[in-house]
């Protein structure tokens, strides 16, 4: 398996984790969230695919996509904090976001890695790129965790304001 395979499984990978997380989620805002990763993970198996084939001109497709998850859950949070805010989740709910944050951990490293060792120019930023993709969904995640350990607070101090700084 080459390095774009063994990508694009990761990516599929992730893709099922956060609709499979979605599907068990009962919160719409956490639902929207895990469906945004879930898009990009889809958007990055793409490009890994057009990589494997030979398509170098995906390096365009990323430029021009980019990840929406960390903007789009800006705005999921800025809904949430105009309206009652939630109460306490289950430690398992919480679990499964930690699991899912050392996952996006291994894949930005793995990228790059991945990244270090590529001789294509284009190829190499794009990995870059989506390496940094996935510190954002780490970014998002950890996030999510902090909402889940303490809603309130975390919605009073409105800490999803300094989301993008990462």
């Amino acid at each position: 398996m080459n390095v774009f395979e063994y990508a694009m499984q990761m990516e599929k990978d992730g893709q099922a984790y956060y609709e499979k997380m979605a599907g068990k989620t009962e919160n719409a805002v956490l639902k929207e969230i895990l469906m945004n990763l879930a898009q990009d993970e889809v958007k990055h198996y793409n490009l890994f695919k057009k990589f494997r084939d030979g398509d170098v001109s995906a390096v365009k497709d990323l430029e021009a996509s980019g990840s929406k998850a960390l903007e789009n859950a800006k705005n999921v949070f800025q809904k949430l904090s105009s309206g009652p805010v939630p109460s306490g989740f289950s430690k398992d709910i919480l679990d499964t976001w930690k699991e899912a944050q050392k996952i996006e951990k291994k894949t930005e490293d793995f990228y790059r890695e991945k990244a270090a060792e590529e001789k294509n120019a284009g190829i190499k930023k794009t990995i870059i790129k989506i390496a940094d993709e996935e510190h954002k969904h780490w970014v998002l995640i950890e996030n999510v965790i902090h909402f889940l350990s303490r809603p309130k607070q975390w919605l009073e101090d409105a800490e999803w304001n300094n989301m993008e700084q990462y």
